[in-house]
């Protein structure tokens, strides 16, 4: 979906500051002819069209328009925030008349928003190419367009446990609780096999939890090893209480390599429990030792065998969205023949898991009752957590498809520069005759050093404004609030969320201004088309 619609672009506002500057900007004419909304009014929708008009009434050119505080979704909790650095200045307008009863600054900055942040696996999608506008205000060269965004501090995710290839292994709490169920079940096989351990035996139940967690580790990295030999970025590996996850960022880019991705953590099992059962054979079966070995192999067996059933979002039903993908040519169709598989394969554990455990098991009342009853919760708790992953997996596969329809290039704003005393009145006029939606503050040069927060413009009161410099309501520059006007979808997302503001300046990738990008716009379009159908 083309956000912008239409073939208009952002650009730099037409008027002349009241100011000499040594770069001034080319004047552009509104393509519509119908007014903007001016950067001091909020709208509740989707930005405009860049390049287009926004519908709404011209404001008073005297005073820039009234400003609408609408109502913004509330964005996901970050508890970074951007530095606000509005530095007051003295107005270059009339003297202000003396009037007791005003405050005389305006309101303080609203907090930084942040976008809606989507998963982390998606195919980037390049911006259209458009024509460039004709502003010659440059960006001093730091940090310029194109810069690579920085990354996120890594998320916890439970004690760290080393860093094999660079990707960190977090154990996640819940381990803790598996372990001790795992040491209290083998250790009453064991006393079962080798009674003439007696409480020892714990000490090799809780040995062959952690070697069992070992070899799904073993697994995982598999996994690792082949998204880093794709050039895929692993986030990190965590142990939880049903095995482990490998949080690949992207997704593969062809079928064949989401194959080779999926199948190379079953084909490790498989090989792992090749290798006990290699290792059991020169052992004494009734020893610790071979004990030991017998229950690995058993487990990576099952490991193998339940990974490789054909449902997302197991192993399998990746390996199922691959072929399909292929027949199809669709990742999409893949997805969703993979999904459906895996919920029909959830309700099957949970139906058919308590009957053959049943069937397999003791004969006695009590054994049955108590086992039954066992079977049941770890079937239910099993089957919860296929079809939740089913469908999670459909969610994330919508947002990847929608992902891409993310541009910086047609959500920015038009922006109109000013110079540090500019007053605000006299900046809100020339936007609106300019058909901007954002003021950019310069110096001398026409180097952006600013931006006019648009919080802090709803929050002057009409009657002020001309007595208000825009310095005192913007917001200095850092190299994050500048981005690229090429980058789209995921990159898009990963710059904004490493460098939390309220607007960001977007530059070509000549240094030219392009226009102010609002985080809140983002959400917007961020939402409308995750509401999108399929």
């Amino acid at each position: 979906m083309d956000v912008s619609g239409g073939s208009g672009q952002p650009r730099s506002g037409n008027d002349e500051p009241a100011e000499p500057r040594a770069h001034p900007t080319v004047p552009a004419a509104d393509p519509t002819g119908s007014a903007e909304r001016g950067p001091g009014e909020t709208s509740g929708q989707t930005p405009d069209e860049p390049g287009r008009a926004a519908p709404t009434g011209k404001p008073d050119p005297d005073t820039g328009g009234e400003g609408d505080t609408g109502a913004r979704p509330k964005p996901p909790s970050d508890s970074r925030r951007a530095p606000d650095s509005s530095v007051p200045t003295e107005p270059s307008a009339p003297t202000e008349p003396s009037d007791t009863s005003e405050p005389s600054a305006p309101q303080g900055p609203a907090e930084p928003r942040e976008p809606a942040a989507g998963p982390r696996h998606a195919a980037h999608h390049t911006g259209t190419d458009a024509p460039r506008h004709r502003t010659e205000a440059h960006t001093d060269g730091t940090g310029g367009p194109g810069r690579p965004p920085q990354r996120r501090p890594e998320p916890g995710g439970g004690l760290l446990m080393g860093r094999p290839f660079g990707v960190p292994v977090y154990v996640a709490p819940s381990w803790f609780l598996v372990a001790v169920l795992i040491t209290w079940v083998f250790g009453g096989q064991l006393d079962r096999v080798l009674p003439e351990l007696g409480a020892a035996r714990y000490l090799v139940s809780l040995f062959f939890a952690i070697a069992f967690y070992a070899s799904v580790l073993v697994h995982e990295l598999a996994h690792t090893v082949a998204a880093l030999r794709f050039k895929l970025p692993v986030r990190r590996i965590q142990l939880q209480f049903f095995g482990g996850v490998s949080e690949i960022e992207k997704e593969a880019e062809t079928p064949g390599r989401e194959f080779v991705l999926a199948f190379v953590g079953p084909l490790l099992s498989l090989v792992l429990s090749g290798v006990f059962y290699a290792a059991l054979l020169p052992v004494e079966p009734d020893s610790v030792p071979g004990v030991l070995l017998a229950g690995l192999m058993v487990s990576n067996l099952i490991v193998a065998a339940f990974n490789l059933l054909p449902g997302l979002p197991l192993d399998g039903g990746r390996m199922l969205r691959a072929v399909v993908w292929k027949l199809t040519g669709k990742p999409m169709s893949g997805t969703i023949a993979a999904a459906w598989v895996g919920r029909a394969l959830a309700i099957a554990v949970l139906i058919g898991l308590p009957l053959l455990t049943q069937s397999l098991g003791s004969d006695a009342a009590d054994d049955v009752g108590m086992d039954t009853v066992m079977d049941a919760l770890l079937a239910a708790i099993l089957a919860a957590i296929i079809w939740t992953g089913a469908g999670n997996s459909l969610r994330m596969a919508r947002l990847r498809e929608h992902l891409p329809e993310l541009r910086a290039r047609a959500l920015t704003r038009r922006a109109v520069p000013v110079q540090a005393d500019t007053p605000l009145s006299e900046a809100l006029r020339r936007a609106n005759a300019s058909g901007a939606r954002a003021l950019v503050v310069v110096d001398a040069d026409g180097t952006p050093a600013s931006l006019v927060r648009e919080a802090a413009i709803v929050g002057v009161p009409e009657h002020r404004r001309p007595w208000v410099p825009v310095s005192t309501l913007a917001q200095d520059l850092t190299d994050g609030m500048r981005v690229s006007a090429e980058l789209s979808g995921e990159e898009l997302l990963d710059a904004l969320r490493a460098n939390p503001a309220t607007e960001y300046l977007v530059v070509e990738e000549t240094g030219e201004i392009y226009g102010v990008l609002s985080a809140a716009d983002v959400e917007r379009a961020f939402v409308k088309a995750m509401a999108r159908p399929s």
